[in-house]
């Protein structure tokens, strides 16, 4: 069985194009989680005490679901709408999971 990928950590934008990229990563989200089965987990949120900052959590049934992520057209079209945005600090993790348990 494959490990299971968690994606964890944050994109920072200049003010002012930060609405504009978690517009897009509405879309891009809602699309991931519907057509790719890999994905277990899709999100990308405002960081309410900062205003750069978007927090991101991804959860993915393996390596390989992730990296076809990468090429599915969602990816393409979300690419093109957030060309001309700044980002100014990026600090993204992969995490293989070797096993996982529900908290009570």
């Amino acid at each position: 069985m494959a490990e299971e990928i968690i994606v964890a950590g944050w994109m920072d934008y200049q003010p002012g194009d930060r609405s504009t990229m978690l517009e897009a990563l509405v879309e891009l989200g809602r699309r991931t989680r519907e057509e790719e089965p890999g994905c277990l987990d899709y999100a990308m949120t405002a960081d309410p005490s900062d205003v750069r900052r978007i927090r991101v959590y991804e959860h993915w049934t393996s390596q390989q679901a992730l990296d076809e992520h990468f090429t599915t057209p969602h990816i393409k079209d979300f690419r093109a709408a957030v060309a001309g945005l700044t980002r100014v600090g990026v600090s993204l993790t992969a995490h293989s999971v070797a096993g996982s348990r529900p908290m009570r």
